[in-house]
C-alpha cells in the first residue's frame, strides 16, 4: 500500500536514563535509575521489573535491589535535547515541539525533495543515533493523534508507520487508556461501563458516555477514538509559561527530598529558558498533597531572568511560605513554571550585559561542566531547622 501519512511523532526512549548510559558505559544493559529520593527516569532493564517514574526510590530498590542509581544532571539533559532538536528541525521546518524529549514533525511537503515519511523517519532515527547517540521511536501517521499512539506502540528504539486508511485497525483493538488524554480516573468509569478498547469507545452510545464524561470530554475521546483529528503541526506556539512538575507515590515526600526536586526544576527550567533564549519574571509553585489538596503560590521578580540562582531564590521564598501547609500530609505532586516571558533583548539590565550569555555563574558552572564533566560541580540543597538554602 502506498502510505501517505506525513505526520511523525518523535519521542526519545528514557530519555534522561538512555542519556546517563550513552555517557557511562558501565551503566548500559544493566537496571539503572536517574533520581535519589524519586525516580526520575529508569532504563528499560530496570522498567522490566516494575519500575516507573515517579516511585520513590526505596520501593524501587525493593523490587530491583541491584538497579544502579545516578544523580540526575539537567545540563546534560538539556544539551542532548539541543542536539536532537536540531536534527529535527533539520529534517523539516515544520517541528512543534512537545517537551524537552518528544516532538510532531510535519514531512508532508518533502516527499518529491528527499522521499515518503517512512524513509524520512528511518533516516532521523539513524541521525539520532549515529550524532548524538541516543535511542529514538518514530510514530508515522495521518495525524498527530495516531502518530503519538503509534510512538508509543513502537517502543523502544522502534518505527511505526500507520498507512492512510488503515488508522482505526491500528486504533480500534488497543486499549482504551492509550488513548491520548485518558488517564486512570476516566479509564475506570469506562471500564464500569464495559468499555476496554478503543474500539469499544468509538462505536458507544454518545448519550451514555455524556452521563458518565460529559458532552465535552465524550465528543473529544470519541472523535481521538475515531482519528479525527483535525490539527495541524503548529511551528508558531506561543509558549505563556515553561515549567516543569514531579508526581510522588501515596504517603509523599518529606520536606527535604521535596527540597532536592524543587532545585533540580529549578536547574531543569533555567537551562531550559537560556537554551531558548527565554527570560521571565514570575515563578509558580504548586504543591498537593496526600489529602488531594492543591497549594499554589506566585512571586513576581523585579526583572526578568533566566538565572539559576535568581529563580532558585524566588524557589526558596515559595517554597518556605507553602511548605507548612502540607507538612503534616506529605507532598504527592510538587511543580514549577516561569511565566511573562520576554526576549532578553527587551530587557533592561546593566550597561555590561550580553543577552547572548549566560549570568556569570550560570557560565561559570556550564564551563567547568564542559571541562571536567557535569559531575564535576552542581547545586546542593541543605535543609535545617533555620530554613531551606540556596547553593
Amino acid at each position: 500500500m502506498f502510505v501517505t501519512a506525513s505526520i511523525l511523532h518523535a519521542d526519545l526512549d528514557s530519555f534522561y536514563a538512555s542519556v546517563e548510559q550513552r555517557d557511562d558505559p558501565q551503566l548500559r544493559n544493566r537496571p539503572m535509575i536517574v533520581g535519589r529520593g524519586i525516580v526520575l527516569a529508569a532504563s528499560y532493564e530496570a522498567k522490566a521489573f516494575g519500575i516507573r517514574t515517579a516511585m520513590g526510590t526505596k520501593a524501587a530498590l525493593r523490587l530491583c535491589p541491584h538497579a544502579l542509581v545516578v544523580p540526575a544532571r539537567m545540563a546534560a539533559y538539556s544539551e542532548a535535547s539541543r542536539a536532537v532538536f536540531e536534527i529535527f528541525r533539520d529534517t523539516s521546518p515544520l517541528v512543534e515541539p512537545v517537551s524537552i524529549d518528544e516532538a510532531f514533525i510535519d514531512v508532508g511537503g518533502l516527499a518529491r525533495i528527499v522521499g515518503p515519511a517512512p524513509q524520512i523517519a528511518a533516516t532521523l532515527r539513524q541521525r539520532v543515533s549515529t550524532g548524538v547517540g541516543l535511542p529514538i521511536t518514530v510514530g508515522v501517521a495521518s495525524t498527530k493523534h495516531c502518530a503519538k499512539v503509534a510512538s508509543q506502540a513502537g517502543k523502544p528504539d522502534g518505527l511505526l508507520v500507520i498507512p492512510e486508511g488503515g488508522e482505526l485497525d491500528f486504533l480500534w483493538p488497543l486499549p482504551v487508556n492509550k488513548l491520548w488524554g485518558v488517564g486512570k480516573k476516566t479509564t475506570t468509569k469506562l471500564g464500569l461501563m464495559g468499555i476496554a478498547t478503543i474500539g469499544e469507545l468509538a462505536t458507544a452510545d454518545p448519550e451514555r458516555l455524556r452521563t458518565t464524561l460529559g458532552n465535552a470530554h465524550t465528543g473529544h475521546l470519541q472523535a481521538l477514538a475515531n482519528n479525527r483529528d483535525p490539527r495541524h503541526v503548529d511551528t508558531d506556539r506561543r509558549r505563556k509559561s515553561i515549567g516543569s512538575q514531579r508526581s510522588f507515590p501515596a504517603g509523599g515526600l518529606t520536606g527535604e527530598d521535596a527540597w532536592v526536586i524543587t532545585i533540580e526544576l529549578v536547574d531543569s527550567i533555567s537551562g531550559t529558558m537560556r537554551a531558548k533564549e527565554i527570560m521571565g519574571r514570575t515563578l509558580t509553585m504548586n504543591l498537593r498533597d496526600n489529602n488531594f489538596t492543591t497549594f499554589s503560590r506566585s512571586t513576581t521578580m523585579a526583572e526578568a531572568t533566566w538565572s539559576s540562582a535568581a529563580l532558585g531564590r524566588a524557589a526558596k521564598k515559595l517554597f518556605q511560605e507553602n511548605w507548612p501547609f502540607i507538612n503534616s500530609g506529605g507532598c504527592t505532586k510538587l511543580g514549577l513554571s516561569v511565566s511573562n516571558l520576554t526576549a532578553p533583548n527587551n530587557v533592561q539590565q546593566a550597561f555590561n550585559f550580553d543577552p547572548g550569555r549566560a549570568p556569570e555563574v550560570d557560565a561559570a558552572i556550564d564551563a567547568i561542566k564542559e571541562k571536567f564533566g557535569h559531575a564535576a560541580i552542581g547545586r546542593t540543597a541543605k535543609t535545617s531547622r533555620a530554613g531551606t538554602h540556596w547553593h
